[in-house]
């Protein structure tokens, strides 16, 4: 299985395929190959930075040669007219390093700011929002580091990092029971250590749930008074998440239930970019 930074280098490998090409014909054709400059991020919207670390592999990724001076980091609440970082070295490199740093560095701070947002929504609870796999194809590790750096959590990263018995799981199994059953047998038998979380429908489903000894339980698509019910009667024994249809405006009366977790799939797939621009110095 490939390492994040593997994924990361695919990930940029392909975005220079698809942008550069045989190569960037505007700009070969009218900077001289020689030519030095230098460019800065301009932040034009108030949000989260987030990418900044992504950013140095894009440029140096192309061009080893090209200086970076960062004096916003990652994390921080960036507001319009700060300047994140500069890079110096050959025009034509920061010509055509600049779209795919931009587009990384907008989805990036766009995700990072709405979990923010999100999470603020939970202050003084214990509750924690949750990214989900609903992620553009190819940009998962970058979507959900984004998460990190807006405040939230990581689930689980792909379907290999741990085991979730959703509902269809647990209805082609014949049952809670027998699901979780089967995938503790398999992880004994292949040596994996895994949590296991089970989705529940009901009250019945989350006896069976906790009779089987999981490591988590998903409330799906529970109402909060729902939620609430739940809550005492699992009585902390093991994870709660809620989950399914919870929005920023909902998030707060989920979390005030006592819910550990709070799953939500808008951190990622529908999520505005942090207004920015790559200008000369």
């Amino acid at each position: 299985m490939k390492s994040k930074d593997e994924l990361i280098d695919d990930l940029l490998t392909l975005a220079f395929a698809e942008d550069v090409g045989d190569g960037d014909h505007t700009t070969l054709s009218t900077i001289p190959e020689e030519e030095t400059g230098c460019q800065q991020l301009i932040i034009k919207e108030e949000g989260i930075l987030a990418g900044v670390e992504i950013a140095k592999k894009v440029f140096h990724k192309f061009d080893p040669n090209l200086k970076i001076t960062v004096f916003i980091n990652d994390g921080a609440h960036v507001k319009p007219g700060d300047i994140a970082f500069k890079v110096e070295g050959k025009v034509r490199s920061l010509l055509q390093t600049e779209r795919i740093m931009l587009n990384i560095m907008q989805r990036m701070s766009g995700i990072a700011t709405t979990t923010a947002r999100y999470q603020k929504e939970l202050d003084g609870l214990k509750t924690k929002v949750l990214d989900t796999r609903k992620t553009t194809p190819g940009m998962r590790m970058l979507e959900k580091e984004a998460v990190k750096i807006g405040g939230g959590c990581n689930h689980r990263i792909g379907l290999f990092d741990m085991i979730l018995i959703k509902d269809n799981h647990v209805d082609f199994a014949g049952g809670i029971s027998q699901a979780v059953k089967a995938a503790k047998d398999y992880c004994k038998k292949t040596g994996k250590n895994l949590k296991i979380e089970v989705e529940v429908r009901n009250t019945e489903e989350i006896l069976e749930a906790l009779e089987a000894k999981v490591d988590r339980i998903m409330l799906d698509n529970f109402s909060p008074e729902r939620t609430r019910e739940a809550v005492k009667l699992i009585n902390g024994a093991v994870e709660i998440e809620s989950s399914g249809g919870i929005t920023i405006d909902t998030l707060r009366e989920y979390g005030e239930c006592g819910v550990d977790f709070i799953s939500v799939g808008a951190l990622t797939h529908s999520v505005k970019g942090l207004d920015m621009s790559f200008k000369a110095c």
